[in-house]
């Protein structure tokens, strides 16, 4: 991936196809209104927990319902061994699987909406960082061809940091600067915590529902059309603070 300045605009370029982003400049175009949005990849557009049930019950023949998912830690909710949660891991990221992943409702129509306004958005996924092509394709072919894709270590899963132009650090996380995110993992909490004054949608999933939230900046949301007003109001807000 390659990135250059360009009409006021950051421009990554991908295998040769442009994807953009509004620059810190851009921002200035809409005043104090355009937000920088950070969204999580997996369970937030995709139903990736439905699917690894599936592939738990058919590699192992454990049987829990995705509704009975009560960890985001997928060893323990499916009490496995270490050599089991390996293979499990493997072929949930196979490309074939990871293109198979059924699209959250309303997943890309919102971000599209976004981005046409003027809205910087990232998707940060913990994903390994060689599922970054099957990753890029899905969202290419679900009309997310906009928004660039970086994965990033959240869960201290890789073995090796890998020099990959896409992927980057927690330190470099760290360094950026969003107003409103997207997750649905306890475990990453701590992470968009790091981003001063961010608004943080948290999908509900089966195995947050439990979670106390760390602080009131946390909103839970029940699907896209609720985050979609989340961040409608919560752009209302910034308009009336900037007045």
């Amino acid at each position: 991936m390659a990135s250059m300045i360009k009409n006021d605009r950051l421009l990554l370029s991908y295998k040769g196809k442009m994807i953009y982003t509004y620059c810190e400049s851009a921002k200035k175009e809409k005043g104090n209104t355009a937000m920088k949005i950070y969204i999580d990849f997996d369970d937030v557009l995709c139903e990736t927990a439905k699917y690894f049930t599936i592939i738990a019950k058919e590699l192992f023949g454990i049987d829990v319902p995705y509704r009975e998912v009560q960890f985001f830690n997928l060893k323990k909710t499916f009490n496995l061994d270490d050599e089991q949660y390996e293979k499990l891991m493997e072929a949930g990221h196979l490309p074939e699987n990871l293109m198979s992943y059924e699209e959250t409702p309303g997943a890309s129509e919102t971000i599209n909406k976004w981005v046409d306004e003027g809205h910087e958005v990232f998707i940060i996924t913990g994903r390994p960082f060689n599922s970054y092509e099957p990753s890029r394709k899905w969202l290419d072919e679900h009309k997310l061809e906009r928004v660039p894709l970086f994965c990033v270590d959240k869960y201290g899963r890789e073995a090796c940091k890998l020099n990959y132009a896409y992927n980057m650090t927690l330190e470099q996380l760290y360094g950026m600067t969003f107003d409103f995110a997207i997750e649905d993992s306890p475990a990453a909490f701590e992470h968009v915590m790091h981003f001063e004054g961010c608004k943080v949608a948290v999908f509900n999933r089966p195995w947050n529902k439990n979670e106390e939230l760390p602080d009131d900046r946390f909103v839970r949301c029940e699907g896209w059309k609720a985050i979609d007003r989340l961040f409608e109001d919560y752009c209302e807000e910034r308009k009336s603070n900037d007045i």
